[in-house]
């Protein structure tokens, strides 16, 4: 057997996430019904992701590993696997790998942006939260620079979710303005179920300057997910990348 490592892209408007699961189509299953169709049999073979994605975020990089039997033609594989597949989700590429490698225990770092605008995008619709009000992009700047220096994300983790525990080496966190676009961008060896979303429905409040930058660290000390802000919608969140040894 091979282990061959494909990176893909995907609008997840229509799906309820990566992770295979009962009544609800997802992008696991459509790209394991597709595979079965160009490799026989396939029942045997185990896709295994980078990570889980929420009902409707969006991934421009996403990974998945698969071992396949020695004996596979990859010539014009990427073409005829991105013919079968619906047009929300692309196959960039393929690579083998060693046997050790693992899709999503081998990244070293995940990179997630979520996408807002201050007018209305009718052609973006599904690809950006749209917002009403004015932000202080500066004070929620200032939000993440606090946010770096935390650890323990409890507050802004979904209540129930079968983690070990809720620590993240937050590298990156910072706010740019395009225009009318407000882009969020934040980097972790990992995130909890939620942490995105939850993170920037509480800068929103800073930002609204409903509540103060000391506010918003003691709703990260209070290691409690009742005080923190709503989340956002799913739609304009983004995992824009994974990095691994390998394409470092």
């Amino acid at each position: 057997m091979k282990r061959v490592l494909f990176e893909i892209a995907f609008n997840g408007k229509n799906y309820h996430g990566w992770q295979i699961q009962e009544n609800a189509i997802t992008i696991q299953e459509i790209i394991q019904e597709k595979l079965s169709v160009l490799i026989r049999p396939f029942n045997d073979i185990n896709l295994v992701g980078c990570g889980r994605t929420d009902k409707g975020v969006h991934a421009e990089q996403f990974f998945f590993h698969v071992d396949f039997p020695d004996d596979i033609d990859y010539d014009n594989f990427l073409y005829k696997f991105n013919q079968v597949l619906p047009s929300d989700i692309l196959v960039k590429s393929h690579q083998i790998v060693d046997s050790d490698f693992h899709a999503r225990f081998s990244a070293i770092s995940r990179t997630y942006e979520y996408r807002l605008t201050q007018k209305k995008e009718p052609f973006l619709n599904s690809l950006f939260s749209y917002i009403r009000y004015d932000l202080d992009i500066g004070l929620m700047n200032n939000c993440c620079e606090k946010l770096i220096s935390y650890k323990d994300f409890t507050s802004f983790s979904k209540v129930h979710t079968d983690v070990n525990n809720f620590i993240c080496n937050v590298t990156e966190a910072f706010w740019r303005q395009e225009k009318h676009q407000l882009i969020f961008t934040i980097k972790s060896n990992r995130f909890l179920r939620n942490m995105v979303r939850a993170i920037v429905g509480t800068m929103l409040l800073v930002g609204r300057k409903k509540i103060s930058i000391q506010d918003f660290c003691h709703i990260i000390e209070s290691e409690n997910r009742s005080a923190a802000g709503p989340s956002v919608k799913a739609k304009g969140l983004f995992l824009v990348n994974v990095a691994y040894q390998i394409n470092e």
